[in-house]
């Protein structure tokens, strides 16, 4: 799969419009802001793509900027996280910096808005900041403090910082309109007292601004140009707005774009930290994740994570993407990289009784039977008993069955013809073993006589097979529709599916002994399978499910 550009957006078009006017003096500066507090998901996929994709379509610049505005609940470890993220997706940033760099200057500023009458200090609880609010009908209310004097709140803000009071005792408010219709323009909160050690700037400060306060003034110290936000921040734009007029700043350009909505898939920071927390999944990495660090452990590459960020592509209005499209998107991906082998998952013997007990035949067979420029091959050896997957054979099969079944001729891939002439059971009529005769004149899968058969089934010698622990995969959530804005957690965790996990002992072809950690290879008629890059050795397999072969979207989108 190439990387093709993507098409352009409403985003391109106000951006090459900016252009045009020379308003950022021909400038295209953007930034991915993450939030230090987990790891990135594949909704941080399509942002991360948008922003460091504008800046090299128009020669401009990206920068990677951690919002590390509340130290009890950010880590190094989702730092150090975050960077390999961007970097295994291909981007690279042309600065790294931290909201925490400019606390000082917010504090600055905020000392600004107050010797304008434009911020106070406020002793409302949280609870009672939000009761006095009001809602989407009824206008706010006043604090009793609203109208403190511009030196007691210098006074006020000034013992804040030094440590005086408690926490929740006392905020810093913008003093805006607490009867506008827009509701984050009702005096938010601009710092909060967290006596907390931050990872980075220690105990220098026991204040610490809000998301709202440090975004604005953050993009205009590193004169960003446009400011790019998924959609739940279109009504924070006025605040924005607000906060940089106020200062009489450099003032770049929110846009906002809607988020990702996966089908089956969870998507809250907070409420993928619960399920690692509650060891629902062994961790931010699992596989069945929908993390980048979990998408990676699966096998699913970079260059499928940017070709689906470019599907999708970028709206205005949010939607829920189906899971199918972007399994469809790593399929194809696979497609064309992935070597071709055997692996039986549900095995089956089958006795092929005409075939000498002390004989073992060898083929040579393609690698890559998709690409005809590429000549590896690997040896694959047949013998008197093989396994086959359980589901290929049917006793009493039903109509247009092509697979075994008695006295129904069918191929070994790339061996023999074989037709099955007895089964053994136990003494509780289980199905035990399949006996079988081949045609000594089909070896190497095609009859001498040219005779045609309808069924290919695949299989591995039983000398020769090697052991290997296969994990499948499935979605997280029981729930088609994902997760769901306002969703209380524990619903979500009783949404989880049972059988998001299934662990099988397979048999596999010999060459698949030397897989190497984080291999790839399509295990045919059975999907894309990665060899797990921790529990993997040489001689030891662990193989993970990337995908099935099984390609419902395509079909329904001819």
């Amino acid at each position: 799969m190439t990387d093709n550009p993507a098409p352009k957006s409403f985003i391109h078009e106000i951006v090459e419009a900016d252009l045009a006017s020379g308003i950022f003096e021909g400038r295209v500066h953007t930034r991915f802001p993450p939030e230090p507090n987990g790891y990135l998901h594949i909704g941080h996929a399509k942002s991360i793509c948008l922003n460091f994709g504008l800046a090299k379509q128009y020669g401009g610049k990206t920068n990677l900027r951690f919002d590390d505005t509340n130290p009890t609940k950010e880590e190094q470890e989702y730092i150090d996280a975050i960077k390999e993220d961007v970097r295994w997706l291909g981007f690279e940033w042309d600065a790294e910096l931290y909201a925490s760099d400019y606390f000082q200057q917010l504090y600055d500023w905020a000392l600004v808005l107050i010797g304008k009458g434009l911020a106070y200090v406020d002793d409302l609880t949280q609870d009672q900041i939000r009761e006095y609010r009001g809602s989407l009908t009824q206008p706010g209310r006043n604090s009793p403090h609203r109208d403190r004097s511009i030196e007691e709140n210098l006074n006020l803000f000034e013992r804040m910082k030094a440590g005086e009071f408690d926490e929740g005792a006392k905020v810093l408010r913008a003093r805006i309109d607490m009867a506008s219709p827009i509701i984050n323009l009702r005096d938010p909160v601009m710092y909060r007292i967290l006596k907390a050690s931050h990872p980075r700037t220690g105990d220098a400060w026991c204040i610490y601004p809000t998301y709202d306060w440090a975004h604005g003034q953050s993009d205009s110290i590193e004169r960003i140009t446009h400011s790019i936000c998924t959609l739940e921040f279109e009504n924070h734009r006025p605040l924005y707005e607000w906060f940089l007029q106020s200062l009489e700043v450099y003032a770049p350009k929110q846009i906002e774009f809607a988020r990702l909505n996966l089908s089956h898939t969870v998507m809250s920071k907070r409420k993928l930290l619960r399920l690692v927390n509650e060891g629902h999944v062994s961790g931010w990495d699992d596989p069945r994740m929908p993390t980048l660090s979990g998408l990676r452990r699966r096998g699913v590459r970079p260059e499928a994570l940017r070709a689906f960020a470019d599907r999708i592509g970028v709206a205005k209005a949010n939607s829920t993407i189906d899971y199918s499209l972007f399994e469809h998107i790593v399929r194809d991906d696979l497609e064309n990289i992935a070597p071709r082998a055997m692996a039986v998952l549900n095995p089956l013997k089958v006795i092929i009784e005409n075939f000498p007990e002390d004989k073992t035949e060898w083929f040579d067979v393609d690698f890559y039977r998709h690409d005809e420029t590429r000549e590896e091959t690997r040896r694959l050896p047949l013998t008197r008993e093989v396994y086959i997957e359980r589901e290929d054979f049917e006793e009493s099969p039903p109509p247009k069955y092509h697979r075994l079944t008695p006295g129904q001729e069918v191929r070994l891939m790339h061996a023999c013809l074989t037709t099955c002439t007895g089964i053994d059971k136990d003494i509780a009529g289980n199905i035990t073993a399949i006996r079988c005769t081949y045609d000594p004149d089909s070896l190497g899968g095609n009859a001498a006589d040219g005779r045609k058969v309808k069924g290919s089934i695949h299989w591995v010698s039983v000398d020769y097979a090697v052991d290997a622990e296969i994990r499948l995969y499935n979605s997280l959530l029981t729930s088609e529709a994902g997760e769901t804005d306002g969703e209380d957690e524990d619903d979500l965790i009783a949404s989880l599916n049972p059988d998001s996990l299934t662990v099988l002992t397979a048999k596999l072809e010999p060459t698949l002994s030397q897989a190497a950690p984080a291999s790839r290879y399509q295990f045919m008629r059975n999907g894309y399978f990665f060899a797990d890059p921790q529990d993997s050795v040489v001689g030891k397999p662990v193989f993970n499910r990337v995908v099935g072969l099984k390609d419902s979207w395509a079909k329904q989108h001819k």
